[in-house]
């Protein structure tokens, strides 16, 4: 290559790329940065209980496997930027040295996301996201019953990365005990990925689903939602709603009042004329149909007429 050619290309390199020094950047856009580049991240769905007993749920997306001999896995519930404030999770950890690693596929995604909320210390999350606590065998934490893998773990150390806003604290797990669906098996006992449908983070709103690209979900309402336990029965439990519907119908502040649900019905009365008359089964059925668009709030109105 000759120094014309040479000059020509780290001329063309500069002039389309932005550079940045770490040190001359908020906090907020660094992580931004990094969130984005280092991406998708696998997520862990780490389940812990407090000195007391009381149980707590929160999803990290820094995550990994780093031995298999012995199996360790690592995970960082980083000091929030916003305030620099600690995760009951952390707290948690470093109480009780014990945590289970759910892994977060498809169908549990939207709960997942909503168990991020930062709800008040003491707060059940698998209550909050509508998850079903199932005992483990050799720790104290429950596992996610939705979950088609759960990780029994003993934390081995913790290690502390700083003491600002946005520092890392590298939880050191060794995993003391497997459980894996059998519909993830293939009949040589090793996991069918496609099965699995594994969903991963990226930056801001992005998550990946493996098997199926990029896709969105909104944050949780910095307002902290209802929650699935504050929902009416017949939604909550409902037989054709899934674990992901539910999970957006949980993430509003707020239920439609009366007047509105009433305004909303009259309204589409024209192209569903019998929506006045339908069963639960229908209602949820169209309101299935809202959600896939989106449409949480006339998903709501439609549930609750």
């Amino acid at each position: 290559m000759s120094p014309t050619q040479y000059n020509y290309i780290c001329s063309k390199s500069a002039n389309y790329m932005a550079s940045f020094d770490p040190q001359d950047l908020t906090t907020s856009i660094l992580h931004g940065f990094l969130l984005s580049a280092v991406a998708p991240r696998p997520i862990a769905f780490a389940s812990t209980v407090d000195a007391e007993g009381n149980p707590n749920l929160s999803p990290f997306s820094f995550f990994n496997v780093f031995s298999a001999n012995p199996p360790i896995l690592v995970f960082s519930p980083a000091r929030r930027v916003r305030d620099n404030t600690t995760k009951h999770t952390l707290h948690n950890v470093e109480a009780t040295k014990e945590v289970v690693i759910n892994v977060v596929n498809y169908d549990m995604v939207h709960q997942a996301s909503l168990a991020s909320t930062e709800y008040p210390e003491g707060t059940n999350e698998f209550e909050k996201a509508g998850l079903s606590m199932l005992p483990s065998d050799i720790v104290k934490p429950f596992r996610v019953a939705e979950s088609p893998i759960q990780l029994e773990c003993k934390v081995n150390d913790i290690i502390s990365l700083g003491s600002e806003g946005g520092a890392g604290n590298l939880v050191i797990c060794e995993v003391v005990k497997l459980h894996i669906a059998e519909e993830v098996l293939n009949a040589d006992q090793t996991i069918n990925q496609e099965a699995l449908d594994l969903v991963a983070r990226a930056g801001g709103s992005y998550y990946s689903r493996a098997k199926k690209g990029f896709f969105e979900i909104p944050k949780p309402l910095a307002s902290i939602g209802i929650g699935v336990d504050n929902m009416p029965n017949n939604v909550k439990n409902s037989m054709i709603l899934t674990g992901n519907n539910i999970g957006m119908l949980a993430n509003v502040d707020a239920l439609p009042n009366t007047e509105d649900v009433n305004k909303f019905i009259d309204d589409i009365s024209e192209r569903y004329p019998d929506i006045k008359t339908a069963s639960h089964r229908e209602k949820h059925k169209l309101a299935q149909n809202y959600l896939s668009y989106g449409d949480v709030e006339s998903a709501w109105k439609l549930l609750l007429s």
